[in-house]
């Protein structure tokens, strides 16, 4: 057995299929590592809402570093143990940008979503029609969510801003690249913008600390820019076979893709029998 202690998986193109599920031979390899005494963790851009739906079938899965690393949760105790929030003034900053562009602002508050209404109605129209589904059931909707926030300021953790299309992108982010943010580029056309210094590499840094794990002994599995510190940090990289041609470059190895079990790949080879 390797003398790593924690494997972390990202979600969407990681251990989730095409098909938004997990395949069984990755949950086998999942709660095989749990009994060997191997901790494991989810990596990911989600907030406790939208992982809501995985928590019975990765019940081995101790803790989320949440919202790209804004929020830490115990998920074992069912608890948030930290956060990180953005300041007020650059969500209202955020805010304004978008108001003049066709792109749906999707927020993260205590590890709950939020959108307006009448956008969650069409998500295929911001490229996230594959999380239709989900969105329709855990995302707390408004009418105005920009006139909500002003009127009654809440504590937000992430903030997803899911375009019409990549050239709206491009313009939101020539915008506000010049704020104190940490901004990701994410899947179909969107961003991702965290607290400055936040990320899912300072999220596994604090969980490490938190755990007392080394990091050196932690396994990282990913395949998108919101992996990329996360995984320069790990003491394993692990990329997917589907992964972005330069997360690949800049990890230690390449697994099988996530429709042909690259994460029970990783468990089985790096973590269990190196």
């Amino acid at each position: 057995m390797s003398h790593y202690e924690l494997i972390g998986f990202d979600m969407d193109g990681t251990i989730l299929n095409s098909q938004k599920t997990i395949s069984h031979r990755t949950l086998e390899a999942v709660n095989r590592a749990a009994r060997m005494g191997k901790r494991v963790i989810l990596s990911t851009g989600r907030c406790i809402s939208e992982l809501e739906e995985f928590r019975d079938v990765l019940a081995n899965v101790s803790h989320y570093v949440c919202e790209s690393g804004a929020l830490i949760y115990d998920a074992v105790n069912q608890s948030i143990l930290h956060s990180e929030t953005l300041p007020r003034d650059l969500v209202e900053q955020v805010l304004e940008t978008a108001a003049h562009e066709d792109v749906m602002v999707y927020m993260m508050s205590g590890g709950q979503a939020l959108a307006n209404a009448s956008q969650v109605a069409d998500t295929s129209h911001y490229h996230m029609g594959v999380y239709q589904e989900m969105m329709d059931r855990v995302v707390n909707k408004t009418d105005d969510i920009g006139a909500l926030y002003r009127k009654h300021p809440f504590p937000v953790e992430k903030l997803n801003l899911f375009s019409a299309s990549a050239d709206i992108r491009e313009r939101l982010h020539s915008r506000i690249c010049g704020l104190p943010l940490a901004i990701a580029f994410a899947e179909g056309a969107s961003l991702e913008l965290s607290p400055r210094n936040v990320s899912k590499a300072s999220g596994l840094v604090w969980l490490c600390g938190h755990l007392d794990i080394p990091l050196h002994k932690t396994i990282i599995v990913g395949d998108a820019d919101n992996d990329a510190q996360v995984l320069r940090i790990a003491g394993l990289s692990v990329a997917m076979g589907n992964a972005l041609p330069h997360i690949k470059e800049l990890c230690d190895v390449v697994v099988a893709d996530n429709d042909h079990d690259g994460c029970a790949e990783a468990v089985d080879r790096y973590l269990l029998e190196a």
